[in-house]
């Protein structure tokens, strides 16, 4: 069985996308969103919570490319496997650059179709161990008990969305995470184009708690990566997992 992944199908012909949404659906993925042309692809595409985009070249309203390249830019670690008629080496090589994880061409299998995605999958989203324990200079963040431990006299709180925020974003330390994507992570929304205050205003407070009580000249704990999001800090580090005997 493959792992659970949010796929969203962007394909203009009507039978062929009816064909992978059901094939998808039978393999146990999840299609989030299903979109018919260039526009609303990439608004679906470039949503919070997508783990995968399936993107045909020939769309009206917006070609494929023109959305590869869009999306690159929002959400450039996104994988994408384009999905296309146009099998010709040229084609295939400007995808592959443009930062397509791989290339279909039709007419192709439900079983090739899921064998490809699971892949890519493979390559991308690489398993990651679960943190539940951050240093943070001399203090402790416990995720699990959601609390900030200067000493032990000296604690502060985490609401439940603050930890799952800095968990969220420990776990993808090594990159920027947009808005889009802590909406549809943390709080489940995955509609492109909402409104972004609130992780805005999560991360603030968030920010002021990592501060302590004693306002101390500390390092960043999570800094704002310009047009991208948040990402982890250099204020944050995660504890070597101990090694059994």
């Amino acid at each position: 069985m493959p792992p659970k992944a949010r796929i969203v199908v962007v394909e203009d012909e009507p039978a062929i996308r009816r064909g992978i949404v059901d094939a998808l659906r039978l393999t146990g993925y999840e299609v989030v969103a299903e979109a018919a042309d260039g526009v609303a692809g990439l608004k679906e595409a470039a949503s919070g919570g997508v783990d995968l985009v399936l993107l045909d070249l020939m769309l009206p309203k917006k070609d494929g490319f023109s959305v590869l390249a869009e999306l690159r830019r929002v959400a450039p670690t996104r994988p994408v496997i384009i999905l296309t008629a146009r099998g010709g080496e040229d084609d295939r090589v400007r995808g592959l650059k443009m930062g397509a994880d791989d290339y279909i061409v039709k007419p192709f299998s439900a079983r090739e179709l899921t064998a490809r995605i699971e892949a890519v999958l493979r390559r991308t989203m690489k398993s990651q161990t679960e943190v539940d324990v951050v240093h943070m200079g001399e203090a402790t963040i416990d995720l699990r008990r959601r609390e900030i431990r200067w000493a032990p006299d000296d604690r502060n709180d985490l609401s439940e969305t603050e930890a799952a925020l800095l968990k969220y974003l420990v776990e993808n330390r090594d990159r920027a995470v947009s808005r889009e994507e802590l909406l549809g992570r943390i709080w489940g929304i995955g509609t492109a184009g909402l409104e972004t205050r609130a992780v805005d205003m999560h991360v603030a407070r968030l920010r002021a708690k990592l501060k302590g009580n004693s306002g101390a000249d500390r390092p960043e704990a999570i800094v704002t990566v310009r047009a991208h999001g948040y990402m982890a800090g250099p204020g944050l580090s995660v504890p070597e997992p101990e090694m059994s005997t």
